[in-house]
This record gives C-alpha cells, sequence and structure tokens, in this order.
C-alpha cells in the first residue's frame, strides 16, 4: 500500500518541538525574530504572508511584518531592507516573491544580510551550500530531507531524479542530494525543459522530485515501482468547484499513487513543511547572532 507522506503532521511536530527552543532563547534574551515584507497585492501571496505570521505566533517567534505599495519606487523596498539589517530584534528576514516589475530581485537578495537570510538565497548562502558548508538550507529542500527522516527515506546510493532547475527548489535539491552526509549521496540528474525524454530518466529514479510548475506533468507511467514521489508543485487549474478552480501538483496523483511507494499530497506535503523550516532557520539565525547555544529538532 502507498505511503500517502502527512507533510501537515510531520510539520506540526517540528513547530511543536521548535516551541521549546524558541523559550530557551527568549529565555536567555533573545527571543528570534522574524520579519516580513510584501510589496504586492497577489492574493496568493498575502495569503502566504499570513500562514507564516500565524506559524510565528504558534511557535512563540516574534512576527514583524512590513507592507509597501506595489506603486512604490522600488528604493523603498531596498531602503526598508536595510533597516531591517540594522535592526537587532529582527533575526530573520523574508521578502515574500514574486517582486513588481520596478524591482531588481537580485539586488533584493544581494541586500538581505546573509546572517538574517533565512530564505538562504543570498549568493553568499547559496556559495556555502555548494561547498558543503551550509548557514542555512534553503526551506523547500531542507523540508524535504526532514519528510525523508521522518520517514526512513534512504537517499545513499539511490538514483535521485530532479525535475526542475530553480534557484528556489530544483538546484539547491539536487545540490543537497550530492553531498556527503546525511540523506545526501544520492547519485542525481537534474531534468527540465529541455530534457528530451524526461520519462526515461523518471522510470529510473528511486526517488524523484518534481518542481517544475507545470500541472501534473508526471503521471504513474513515468515511475519507476516503489519510487519515492515528493510533489513541491502547486498549481491552480480551472475546475467545477466552489472557487472554480482547484489545487494540483506536477504529478498526476492518482496514477502515480497506483505505483509509487510513497507520495506527498497537493496541499498537504510539502507546503507545511516549507513554513516549518522558514521557523527553524528564524531560530537558528537567532541563536547564532545571539550567541545562545540551543538544540534544534
Amino acid at each position: 500500500m502507498t505511503n500517502v507522506i502527512d507533510g501537515d503532521g510531520v510539520a506540526a511536530e517540528i513547530r511543536s518541538d521548535l516551541e521549546a527552543s524558541v523559550e530557551t532563547l527568549t529565555d536567555a534574551g533573545a527571543r528570534p525574530g522574524l520579519a516580513t515584507v510584501l510589496m504586492s497585492d497577489d492574493p496568493a501571496s498575502e495569503t502566504y504572508v499570513s500562514m507564516k505570521q500565524n506559524d510565528c505566533e504558534e511557535v512563540g517567534i516574534e512576527s514583524v511584518h512590513v507592507e509597501l505599495d506595489e506603486d512604490a519606487p522600488a528604493e523603498e523596498l531596498y531602503d526598508t531592507v536595510e533597516e531591517l539589517n540594522r535592526d537587532p530584534d529582527v533575526h530573520g528576514i523574508l521578502v515574500q516573491m514574486p517582486l513588481v516589475d520596478q524591482v531588481d530581485e537580485r539586488r533584493v537578495l544581494r541586500t538581505v544580510a546573509p546572517e538574517k537570510d533565512v530564505d538562504a538565497f543570498h549568493p553568499e548562502n547559496v556559495g556555502r551550500l555548494v561547498a558543503g558548508d551550509a548557514r542555512f538550507k534553503p526551506c523547500t529542500p531542507h523540508g524535504i530531507q526532514k519528510l525523508f527522516e521522518h520517514e526512513g527515506v534512504e537517499t545513499e546510493g539511490a538514483e535521485a531524479v530532479v525535475v526542475g532547475r530553480s534557484n528556489i527548489v530544483g538546484k539547491p535539491m539536487a545540490n543537497l542530494f550530492v553531498q556527503k552526509g546525511p540523506f545526501g549521496n544520492a547519485t542525481t540528474t537534474v531534468c527540465h525543459s529541455r530534457t528530451a525524454d524526461l520519462a526515461a530518466h523518471t522510470r529510473e529514479a528511486d526517488i524523484v522530485v518534481a518542481a517544475a510548475g507545470v500541472p501534473e506533468l508526471i503521471d504513474g507511467s513515468m515511475l519507476k515501482e516503489g519510487a519515492t514521489v515528493v510533489d513541491v508543485g502547486v498549481n491552480r487549474v480551472d475546475a467545477d468547484t466552489e472557487k472554480g478552480y482547484e489545487l494540483v501538483g506536477d504529478v498526476e496523483f492518482e496514477s502515480a499513487k497506483e505505483v509509487a511507494g510513497a507520495i506527498t499530497p497537493v496541499p498537504g506535503g510539502v507546503g507545511p513543511m516549507t513554513r516549518a523550516m522558514l521557523l527553524y532557520n528564524t531560530a537558528k539565525a537567532a541563536s547564532r547572532q545571539e550567541g545562545v547555544d540551543v538544540t534544534l529538532p
């Protein structure tokens, strides 16, 4: 029987464990603080930021939110980030993507202080990850590793295929797979929009991470019997529902679960883990900046 991995449940366990870590930091006068910055009226972004604020409240992290008018000059965003860099009560900064057209995304990512870059997107943090000396791991790939840990998924010696090459998920996930250490040591292939025969690669994989942003790109016929399938995609497609749409992943779930040994659902799989690891990174940032040792889950 296929194991449908409960990301909501695993994330709840991590948040519960983080409460004790945050309490230790707070008792030492180092309560973690996370600042979120939103410069968009995109409803999905607004919802996501709200969920992050609720997560912070649940575990005891101080949440600071800055909302900028989407028509404001780009300099207003850069200046806001610089102010947060200087704020000693803010240990982590997250600028919600996507950004409006007048903003240079690369400049924003470089403006966030590396030690407060809890998304791990700053070039310095990317370089440290590649070198095997990560300050922070990007939240989604790290969350996937935590799912593997919880579910007992073995990566050492496994054939892993990552579908997608984004800087947020695909590239760092592939990098973590090939690192020496726990939940690494996999033989890794990265597929993308220019891959000639995607199915030829995924059918050989013990582990498939689908992060291409294409609705139901991968179905059961493209999978190896017993493979572990991690679906990172969250795609809105038209449907005969009250909202007029439904959310689907990059994997066609019904056919895939007939073949896979384990699979994450959408929603309720990787998404909650991404948010949980943001809290983890914020607590880690506070521990480092304040010089307070703490055990993280």
